[in-house]
């Protein structure tokens, strides 16, 4: 099976692309992030018609995530046991959704930014991510991958310049603790063996080209999942704007092949 995450920042905006990179890579389940819709503003006929059944969980321009699988995609569950609310009045963003396809547990995932470290924001995250490690403690004894934009840089070396983020979120020590909790429990990240390099560049000053970026997209798998990955990738092509027609996103997808 390969499985696919992608913040493709606007599906709407980028569907030509998503139909394009799920036939080039012959993807069975892609994980998206930042859809921003709702599922009946996404034009999801050509990739139903390539055989993709679709599940998406949007409540409006921001966000959002959905999960495509032609191995089959069920008991879809929106959100995981106690997901914090975030807004004033409080309520569950479209951050999380997961079904299982083929026989794995796929849950795509939109960590929250964080914004700046003294912001409300900072604290939801660290909130989310609590939340989510203790829910995912009762999914370790299944094959299940955590996919998805973690918005975390773990090591200094998943950031092109740690200086220029001294007082910025992604590399604070209380976020890497987050995500270090996740491995402390038995989740596996598979990418960084066979697929080093960023996964994130910024539009600004010519990020790409200065292969200036950010390694903030990851694949965590189970103990029951880990051992039947044998390879992954990060589709570099897919952030160069000079590759294929039409604006990239500021994310490369990453892809990840796992056995029966």
């Amino acid at each position: 099976m390969r499985i696919a995450t992608w913040n493709v920042n606007s599906l709407r905006s980028r569907i030509d692309r998503v139909e394009a990179f799920v036939q080039r890579h012959d993807i069975d389940v892609i994980a998206l992030q930042e859809t921003k819709a709702r599922e009946d503003q996404l034009p999801l006929m050509g990739l139903q018609a390539l055989g993709y059944d679709i599940a998406v969980a949007g409540l409006n321009q921001w966000n959002g995530v959905a999960l495509l699988s032609r191995v089959g995609l069920e008991d879809v569950e929106v959100g995981f046991a106690d997901m914090p609310p975030y807004g004033d009045p409080a309520a569950a963003e479209a951050r999380a959704i997961g079904a299982t396809c083929g026989g794995v547990r796929v849950w795509s995932l939109y960590v929250p930014n964080g914004r700046k470290p003294d912001d409300p924001h900072y604290v939801y995250k660290l909130d989310w991510l609590a939340r989510l490690r203790e829910a995912a403690r009762g999914w370790l004894d299944t094959p299940t991958a955590l996919v998805g934009d973690w918005n975390i840089c773990p090591t200094d070396d998943d950031v092109f310049d740690v200086t220029q983020f001294a007082k910025s979120t992604h590399v604070t020590p209380p976020e890497r603790a987050a995500f270090q909790g996740f491995l402390d429990d038995g989740w596996a990240e598979t990418t960084r063996a066979h697929a080093p390099g960023y996964t994130y560049w910024d539009y600004y000053r010519q990020r790409f080209e200065r292969d200036r970026g950010l390694k903030i997209d990851f694949v965590l798998a189970s103990p029951a999942l880990a051992d039947r990955v044998t390879g992954a990738f990060i589709d570099r092509d897919e952030r160069n704007p000079d590759t294929y027609d039409g604006a990239p996103s500021d994310h490369a997808p990453v892809v990840v092949d796992v056995t029966s």
